[in-house]
C-alpha cells in the first residue's frame, strides 16, 4: 500500500521524525533555515499532510497549492498564529498543535529571564569579561527583590499558571489579567497540579500600574498585537521588569526601546521578538537593561523531543482519518470535506 505523502518544513527531533518516516512518504526540508514562500508552495503541491514550524506562514494560498487532498496540518508549536485556522476549518482540515508539553520548560525559562533581568546577570557577566570589575562594592549592579514583589501575569493559561506556582515559592503577590473568555472573571484561586494558587484577577490597567514584574503569556491575536505599547509603558512603575515569552508582536518594540532608554521601566528580557531573528543593528541590543535570547523558552531536550513526537502523532492521526490528539479546530469533525469557492 502506498504511503501518504507529506511535506515536513524542517527536521524535527528523532522521536517524531522516526514516526513520520515510518508511516509516510516524507519530503523533509533539508536546510537549516526555513523554506521561503516559493519553496513552501512548490513542495506542498499534492501533499496529503503538512508538518510545519512556527516560522512557516501557512495560509489559504498554501492550502490551495496543496490541493483538495490535504488532510491535516500539524504545527510543531503550542501557538498557531502562523496558521490560517479559519481557512483550514473552511476546508474541513484539522490543525494540530503541541500544548501542555512545553508548559514547565517555558515557565522555568520565564523565571530565568525574570531573575536575569532583575538581578542584572548579563550586565555582570559582561563586566567580568571586559575587565571592568575592579572590586566588590555595595552599590555595584543593584537589582530588584522578589520576595513580597507583585508579579503581574498577562495571560493565565497553562504557562501563566505554571509561572504563578513558581512565584509562590518566592513569596510574590500574584495578579493577572486574561482576555481569554474561558478563564472565569471571579477566579481568585486556581487549582493546578494539586497546588492552590492565590491569584487575583484585575484589569490590565491595574496590572500595569501595580506590578513590579510583568510577564506575558497571551497568544498573538488581533487584540493582543501591540498590546504592550507606549500607553502601557506609561502606566508601569519605573522599577518594573518586563518579560516576554509569548510572541514578539505583543510588544511594541519601538515603545519598549524608548521606555528602557529613558529608564521609565527598569529592565526587559525577551525570548521572542519581531522579527525573528532580531537584526544585529536593533537598538534594543545596544541597551544594558535589555536581554534578548533566540526564542528558546521551550528548548530543553525532553520538551523538544515531546513536541516533535506530538506533532508527528497529530499528523499521522489526520492522515488516518482519526481525530487529532491535539486539535485547535475540532469543529472540522462536524463538517463535510469541501473546498470553498
Amino acid at each position: 500500500m502506498n504511503k501518504p505523502k507529506v511535506f515536513v518544513t524542517r527536521h524535527i527531533l528523532e522521536s517524531g521524525l522516526r514516526l513520520v518516516m515510518d508511516f509516510c512518504e516524507a519530503d523533509v526540508w533539508p536546510g537549516e533555515l526555513p523554506p521561503n514562500r516559493e519553496e513552501i508552495l512548490n513542495h506542498v503541491r499534492g501533499q496529503q499532510g503538512l508538518l510545519c514550524l512556527l516560522t512557516d506562514r501557512i495560509d489559504r494560498e498554501v492550502m490551495e497549492a496543496a490541493g483538495p487532498g490535504l488532510k491535516v496540518i500539524s504545527n510543531c508549536a503550542a501557538g498557531v498564529d502562523n496558521v490560517d485556522v479559519p481557512a483550514a476549518t473552511a476546508r474541513a482540515v484539522p490543525v494540530g498543535n503541541t500544548p501542555g508539553v512545553l508548559t514547565d520548560a517555558t515557565a522555568d525559562f520565564t523565571f530565568a529571564l525574570l531573575m536575569a533581568a532583575a538581578r542584572r546577570l548579563a550586565e555582570g557577566e559582561r563586566q567580568v569579561r571586559s575587565g571592568a570589575w575592579k572590586t566588590w562594592s555595595l552599590d555595584n549592579l543593584l537589582g530588584a527583590d522578589f520576595s513580597g514583589a507583585v508579579l503581574g501575569l498577562v495571560g493565565f493559561g497553562r504557562i501563566g499558571q505554571a509561572v504563578a506556582r513558581r512565584a509562590c515559592g518566592f513569596g510574590m503577590q500574584i495578579i493577572y489579567s486574561d482576555p481569554n473568555p474561558n478563564v472565569p472573571p471571579d477566579q481568585n484561586r486556581v487549582r493546578t497540579n494539586e497546588t492552590r494558587i492565590k491569584a487575583k484577577r484585575v484589569e490590565l490597567d491595574t496590572l500595569l500600574r501595580e506590578s513590579d514584574f510583568i510577564s506575558l503569556h497571551t497568544p498573538l491575536t488581533g487584540e493582543t498585537r501591540g498590546l504592550i505599547n507606549a500607553a502601557a509603558f506609561a502606566k508601569m512603575k519605573p522599577s518594573a521588569v518586563l518579560v516576554n515569552t509569548s510572541r514578539g508582536p505583543v510588544v511594541d518594540q519601538v515603545a519598549l526601546f524608548e521606555a528602557l532608554k529613558s529608564h521609565h521601566i527598569f529592565a526587559a528580557a525577551l525570548d521572542v521578538t519581531e522579527p525573528e531573528p532580531l537584526p544585529t543593528d536593533s537598538p534594543l541590543l545596544k541597551l544594558d537593561n535589555c536581554i534578548v535570547v533566540p526564542h528558546i523558552a521551550s528548548a530543553s531536550w525532553r520538551t523538544r523531543q515531546n513536541m516533535s513526537r506530538m506533532a508527528a502523532e497529530n499528523l499521522i492521526a489526520g492522515l488516518k482519518g482519526e481525530h487529532l490528539p491535539n486539535c485547535v479546530n475540532p469543529e472540522v469533525y462536524s463538517r463535510s470535506k469541501q473546498v470553498p469557492n
